[in-house]
Order: C-alpha cells, then structure tokens, then sequence
C-alpha cells in the first residue's frame, strides 16, 4: 500500500517542495554552484518559511544515503524523484549536492539576493493566490462561461471565501510594488495562468491596480 499523507509528509513533505522547484528547469547544480532552481527555492523559502531549509536539508540527504530498495518500491511506499534529465545513478550524488548546498546556506547565511521571480515554480509559491484566480477565472474558457472580465471578477468575489480575497488583493500589491514594467507584468500574468489578454482599454500593469481596488472594494 502506498503511504499516507502524514508518513509522506514527515519522509519527504520538503524533499517534495525541493523538487517541484526543478519543474521544467535544468539540474545543473554543481558542488560550486547553485542552480536557478535551487536559488529560487532558497529565496523564497528563507522569506517564507526559513525554518524549512534545515528540514529539507535533512530529507534530501536522507534520501540519498537510503534510497528506497526493491520491497519498497513494489509496495509504493516511497517518493518517487520526478525526471530530472540525470541518469538513475546519478541522483544519490546531486541529492547529496543540493543537501551541501542547503548547509552552506543555513551555515554562512548564503542566501540569494531579492529579486524578482526567477522561475514558473517561484512565481506560483510567492503569489499563490493570484495564480488560482487567474489559471481558475481567466482561462481561455472565460469566454464561454463570463460575458467580460468584470462578470469573472464578480462571480469570484461572491464564490471564494473572504480572507482568500484578502489575500489575493495583498498580493497583487506586493506584486504592484515590484520594479516591473509592461513586458514583466505580461509575464507575471501567463507565468500565472491567465490564458486572455486584460480587458480595453487596460494594460496588464493597470488592470492588475483595477483588480486589486475591485476586490478590496468587494
């Protein structure tokens, strides 16, 4: 049988959140240098969540010491590293890296500098309620389903729970107070998910104000 969610969390809940860091991003770590990912899990979670940086330090270098053996694994009960684009053989050795890494962070206090989300995994972990209300309400199915942007806006104020609002009109100010321009903000809405264009006649940048001053109204 396969584990149960307080076994997977108390094993591998940060080893996860390491490794969800690497979606769609090389695993380049060297025992000199950090990846993109690694940098973005790191800047972000000593933000957030610094006390998660010596657990997933732990968790990974578990991990590569006792990786799961053949019983196991028939029995589904361990974590499964997702592709990383490394021979089998080799992910014990970067486990171990990233866990070096992780030491060396918490030790000498090598942290990433600020900086703007580097990649689709930081955008979605810093602004996580942004990201449900733009890939849930403004799909390219918004067309079947809302007559404008204002009616998905409306319809998500009176649907999702009030301290979800407030947490979505706290971060699209955080997200309003970065240095971006008009190209950044039309990353930051399809990196997430926001699959149609603002409505006339806003630009993303506007249109993310306008939204933010709805639902606060809301």
């Amino acid at each position: 049988m396969s584990m149960r969610p307080l076994e997977h969390d108390r094993r591998y809940g940060e080893l996860d959140q390491v490794m969800r860091a690497y979606l769609g991003q090389p695993a380049d770590d060297t025992p000199e240098q950090r990846s993109r990912a690694l940098d973005a899990y790191l800047r972000h979670t000593w933000h957030s969540r610094p006390w998660a940086v010596a657990e997933a330090e732990r968790q990974l270098r578990e991990y590569s010491r006792n990786p799961p053996g053949s019983i196991r694994q028939r029995l589904g009960e361990f974590y499964a590293i997702p592709d990383t684009g490394l021979p089998q053989q080799e992910i014990g050795d970067w486990l171990s890296v990233l866990a070096d890494h992780l030491k060396k962070s918490i030790e000498e206090g090598d942290v990433p500098e600020p900086a703007l989300p580097q990649t689709h995994w930081e955008w979605h972990a810093r602004f996580p309620e942004t990201a449900q209300l733009l890939s849930g309400w403004f799909s390219q199915d918004i067309v079947d389903e809302f007559p404008d942007h204002e009616a998905a806006v409306a319809d998500y104020a009176a649907t999702t729970d009030p301290h979800l609002v407030a947490r979505v009109v706290g971060e699209l100010h955080e997200l309003l107070a970065l240095p971006l321009d008009e190209g950044d903000y039309a990353l930051a809405a399809a990196e997430l998910g926001m699959e149609v264009g603002p409505p006339e006649p806003f630009s993303y940048g506007a249109w993310f104000q306008s939204l933010a001053t709805a639902l606060s109204a809301a």
